[in-house]
């Protein structure tokens, strides 16, 4: 996959912020729930914090090569003159 036109990253990207960030939200709402099963007893903010930041960054850093450059306007796309 690395070697992806600009425009199906941009592609890729949006199917993956579509699916993949609610999948993360439910992995991370789910771990929460199995370290601490009782809602009354929350867990320390730094706690649920690390939780949040580790899934975040194993969720991330695998597709950072398709979201790199996204922002950006297309490299391959014709210049105006």
């Amino acid at each position: 996959m690395a070697g992806l036109s600009y425009k199906a990253r941009k592609r890729w990207a949006i199917a993956i912020l579509l699916v993949g960030l609610p999948v993360y939200i439910v992995a991370a709402v789910t771990v929460i729930g199995l370290v601490h099963p009782d809602p009354m007893d929350k867990p320390s903010i730094l706690v649920e914090l690390a939780i949040y930041v580790g899934l975040g960054v194993l969720w991330a850093l695998p597709l950072k090569f398709i979201f790199k450059g996204i922002g950006k306007a297309d490299p391959n796309a014709p210049t105006e003159e």
